[in-house]
């Protein structure tokens, strides 16, 4: 079953070229099923490349996805045309008020700040406080599942001494999670972060389960069954050239940077970069889906409830 978006978002385009399902409007209105409602609150500054990377993900899926793309009501991105934040983005304040299956909520290039130097931060504290009466699951990604561990359980993140740059291998702590059904015993995931969470302090908070860790950048993968959240500290949704292009920018701007771990064949950055996450990233969000599917309300209103 296909992922319903606007026709004119440039992901339809995008996704409909790879062969991923997706539908407009109308022919969502033909098909006599409820859709899973899924949010995409986007703090990422490359916005399209953002919603390209989570829709193919999530419309994967054998079930019919309704995805609303939201952003934080004043703050204003510098790299996304205005026209397209004003026609596919809605502000939190004007959906607070509605219920949905699940969320997503991105990283953030912030990650340098305390949390509560944010300019948005009280306003993301309030979708946290949301996500307990108005979303049935919730995804943190990166800065975003780091800052949402901090607000319910005041898990720090700290800085690292160089930046955790590249592909690492991650072992996989709960093969009985249904969130990795069909992962293998270890796993590729790209990283790209100057934080990290510890596990010492992860284990010390009461109700939380590592389910993906690495000996190298530390716990991924974390489950709060209590918050009905999963917090992941990495980029599972990454193309195979996003670490490549990060790579790229900062050379370019003068930036002191490594070349990525275990990305380019040989570490060589002249290489084309290999691709060794696809079918793991199509796993635990397919995953996730799924579990919605199974726990969710058939009516909406009793989301939270």
């Amino acid at each position: 079953m296909p992922i319903k978006i606007p026709s004119d978002l440039p992901a339809f385009d995008v996704l409909t070229q790879e062969g991923v399902m997706v539908m407009d409007e109308d022919q969502a209105m033909r098909q006599d099923i409820r859709p899973l409602r899924i949010g995409l609150l986007n703090l990422m500054p490359k916005k399209i490349q953002t919603e390209n990377q989570f829709a193919r993900l999530i419309g994967a899926t054998p079930l019919q996805i309704d995805l609303s793309l939201i952003r934080m009501t004043e703050h204003r991105t510098k790299n996304t045309a205005a026209a397209h934040m004003a026609e596919f983005y809605r502000p939190f304040q004007e959906v607070k008020n509605q219920k949905f299956d699940g969320l997503i909520i991105t990283g953030a290039p912030i990650e340098h700040l305390e949390f509560d130097d944010v300019t948005y931060w009280n306003e993301i504290s309030e979708v946290f406080e949301w996500t307990q009466t108005n979303v049935h699951s919730t995804f943190g990604v990166c800065w975003g599942g780091m800052a949402m561990i901090n607000h319910f359980h005041g898990v720090k993140k700290h800085m690292l001494d160089a930046k955790a740059f590249g592909c690492f291998r991650h072992q996989n702590l709960k093969a009985a999670s249904p969130f990795l059904r069909g992962f293998s015993d270890d796993c590729v995931i790209p990283v790209s972060r100057w934080t990290e969470m510890k596990q010492d302090e992860i284990d010390g908070a009461p109700g939380l389960t590592t389910l993906l860790g690495s000996d190298d950048v530390g716990p991924c993968l974390i489950e709060d069954p209590s918050h009905r959240a999963l917090y992941i500290f990495n980029h599972f949704e990454y193309d195979s050239d996003t670490l490549k292009q990060e790579y790229d920018r900062d050379i370019a701007n003068g930036t002191p940077i490594n070349v990525p771990i275990n990305y380019y064949p040989g570490d060589d950055p002249a290489q084309t970069p290999q691709n060794r996450w696809r079918s793991h990233a199509h796993l635990l969000y397919g995953n996730w889906i799924n579990a919605i599917y199974q726990t969710t309300p058939f009516n909406m209103n009793n989301i939270g409830c």
